[in-house]
């Protein structure tokens, strides 16, 4: 049978493992640090050819001294730029890369050193790669799984039927993989990410090649998962719509070096980022007088005929402006644009000092 998998290495290594693994054992671990790093650092070391007998070797930090905590039950958002060291933080958190430096555990588990004990409690979802058996029917994958995780009869029926009806795969299940939508096997992955009822769930990606209906489903369903099962959640993704919808807190990295941890409330004053101001006036007229502090702080980007254009701090109330403007100016319309988070999170990544290459 071929498999396109690399995926694996997460969890179809813990399909490997699975059969000698009845039960992870359970490690005693806070609630409040279900998942820990402490001073991570992985370092590869690259060599490429400079000459016909020259090589050239330096080391490349993909991720440099990174600290955090996951609590137990927490949906955390984990983005970055490509090559930001994403993946290979996900990669060390399942055990398929060794850290370099630092401290490093999943539920109160070294994963590099454990990778059989923690299988069982980990599911993974990397992006376009699959876990599933690329020429077998899509139900026979799930039999598998079933097979390998040594999951009882009557839980594995229960999480398939719960899966096929809100992930909407009942007319898949028959066709076989490679035969399936990027977006058609995305959900699949996700299925069989979950069988087994892991503690910790990795997406990455997770509505990359999604319609609006189908992303709307998929999120509603890792919505009731984490309430219902207290699943732990870390969600990297480029589609920001689905850190906003899902998660309460967000980390940012980039070269490596975590750059942001908290609230998603909290991106916009860590990247300075502003509300801006329509305001159409009856008639054109000299740019609006503001005041550079203080509640009424704003400043005019530009003017376009009647038309002017204010922006002011996110974190700031547009009640008084508002007021102010309409009691000294011919006021006709005016309309608030909120930051996107988009433009703030590139703002970020634009004022970071990044380390020569």
């Amino acid at each position: 049978m071929e498999r396109t998998a690399d995926t694996g290495a997460a969890a179809g290594s813990a399909g490997r493992v699975g059969s000698a693994v009845a039960e992870a054992v359970r490690v005693p671990v806070a609630d409040d640090a279900f998942i820990e790093l402490d001073g991570v650092e992985k370092v590869f070391d690259v060599r490429r050819r400079t000459g016909f007998l020259r090589r050239e070797r330096r080391e490349v930090r993909a991720v440099d001294g990174i600290s955090f905590r996951v609590a137990r039950g927490e949906m955390v958002g984990y983005i970055g730029p490509n090559g930001a060291g994403k993946s290979t933080t996900i990669k060390m958190l399942t055990g398929i890369l060794t850290p370099s430096g630092g401290r490093l555990r999943v539920a109160g588990v070294d994963p590099s050193r454990e990778r059989t004990r923690l299988a069982h409690r980990i599911g993974v979802v990397f992006g376009q790669r699959t876990t599933l058996w690329w020429d077998l029917p899509l139900k026979d994958s799930y039999r598998l799984m079933h097979r390998m995780y040594r999951i009882p009869d009557a839980r594995y029926r229960e999480n398939l039927d719960r899966c096929v009806e809100l992930l909407d795969l009942a007319d898949l299940l028959d066709t076989p993989v490679r035969q399936l939508s990027l977006g058609q096997r995305m959900r699949g992955d996700i299925a069989a990410a979950l069988l087994h009822d892991p503690d910790v769930l990795y997406l990455d990606e997770p509505t990359i090649g999604l319609d609006i209906i189908s992303k709307t489903k998929v999120r509603q369903f890792l919505k009731d998962l984490n309430e219902e099962r207290s699943t732990t959640v870390l969600l990297t993704t480029h589609d920001l719509t689905d850190i906003e919808q899902l998660c309460r807190r967000v980390m940012v990295i980039d070269h490596g070096r975590l750059m942001y941890d908290g609230a998603l409330a909290g991106l916009h004053e860590a990247g300075g980022s502003e509300r801006v101001l329509v305001v159409d006036l009856e008639r054109e007229l000299p740019p609006i007088a503001v005041e550079s502090t203080g509640p009424l702080r704003a400043r005019v980007l530009r003017t376009e005929g009647s038309r002017q254009w204010l922006a002011l701090p996110a974190d700031a109330s547009v009640a008084p402006l508002v007021a102010r403007i309409a009691a000294e100016y011919p006021l006709q319309d005016l309309s608030v644009r909120e930051p996107d988070i988009e433009d703030v999170i590139a703002r970020m990544y634009a004022a970071e000092p990044h380390p020569a290459a």
